[in-house]
């Protein structure tokens, strides 16, 4: 049985900007691009959650929702820096780490010798060495694996402590919206609420062999998520599998030529972030006046400009007279380094 903690830093960006200016603690406050650049919240402050702001809003609508919001740009610098150092009061209680991101990470302490073993007391520890190291606050959710761990995390945010032991597994799974399991979006939790399953308790009755012929191998995943089973084991060292650029653009674009252009000075970034890495497929991803967006992606090895080119091109064909707000390009890397950049000889069809 392993014991898994889940950090997570309570709206960390936000929080070391108002570290290091008191007086904005108290005042909705957000980390995020200026709305007339199209901006939009990185992260928000508690106080700005209650007028509905929230990460990934446009600077321009939270402002609406909030007007006398104080909005400050990001300094990612020192994120990373405290982040670093966040990451290393992890590694006092356990060499199993795994970073999900600057604010948050997975603890395998099953074997760790602080506190006797007690996952309980590390994670309440973690927090306290923190919040005295650093003058920041996390939340911490304890549990057997990291599936279960992640979602305890959210239960007593900010700034809290959630422990679920493995005798009261099952009844807290049963209670759990489906909605909580990773994967399941807006528009899956419509597809499940209209054949009336909306809490993990509802997939019971309604089996796994027919989750698994209406949705296929997420099928599969959905059941043993409704049944609190996550086998992955914590990895301290991730292979990363992409790499991409992306940029909202300040005036809404047209034409193909325009894309192609935004895509030409959004390559050297991307080339430069590869940093010689070989790959196996490449992406394009355009986001639409109306907020919709497409992605397309080919198979190649080949690390080219004509091919992004190409896939723009044809992803242009599905804006349908739709202006353009957002253009981004992306890799899917391959396991192995690549020794020789490989060169464009053929025509790709």
């Amino acid at each position: 049985m392993r014991k898994i903690i889940h950090v997570d830093m309570d709206c960390f960006f936000a929080a070391v900007e108002m570290r290091a200016r008191p007086e904005w603690r108290d005042i909705p406050m957000a980390v995020g691009g200026r709305p007339e650049r199209r901006g939009v919240i990185t992260t928000c402050n508690y106080p700005a959650r209650v007028f509905g702001i929230h990460s990934a809003m446009s600077s321009h609508q939270a402002l609406q929702r909030c007007p006398h919001l104080l909005l400050v740009p990001g300094n990612m610098p020192s994120y990373k820096a405290v982040s670093l150092q966040i990451r290393e009061i992890f590694h006092r209680y356990t060499d199993l780490v795994e970073p999900l991101s600057l604010d948050e990470a997975f603890l395998d302490v099953s074997d760790s010798p602080w506190f006797k073993g007690s996952a309980t007391r590390i994670a309440e520890h973690i927090r306290a060495t923190i919040a005295h190291e650093l003058n920041l606050t996390a939340s911490a959710g304890v549990a057997p694996n990291k599936f279960l761990a992640k979602i305890a995390s959210d239960e007593n945010k900010p700034n809290g402590l959630f422990v679920l032991p493995p005798a009261k597994v099952a009844d807290f799974v049963q209670q759990l919206p489906l909605t909580k399991i990773p994967g399941v979006g807006a528009k899956t939790a419509q597809k499940l609420e209209l054949l009336g399953l909306t809490h993990c308790h509802q997939l019971a009755a309604f089996g796994e062999s027919e989750l698994i012929r209406r949705f296929g191998k997420f099928g599969a995943l959905l059941w043993q998520r409704a049944q609190g089973l996550d086998e992955r084991p914590v990895q301290a060292h991730r292979v990363r599998k992409s790499v991409g650029v992306e940029t909202t653009l300040i005036d809404d674009i047209q034409t193909t030529e325009q894309g192609l252009t935004v895509l030409a000075q959004l390559w050297p970034e991307l080339v430069k972030r590869l940093d010689n890495r070989a790959i196996k497929g490449l992406c394009i991803k355009l986001k639409f006046s109306d907020f919709s967006q497409t992605t397309l992606s080919r198979r190649t090895p080949v690390l080219a400009l004509e091919f992004a080119q190409l896939l723009c091109i044809e992803g242009w064909q599905r804006a349908k007279g739709r202006k353009v707000r957002l253009v981004g390009v992306s890799v899917e890397l391959n396991a192995t380094p690549n020794t020789e950049r490989q060169q464009l000889s053929f025509d790709w069809k």
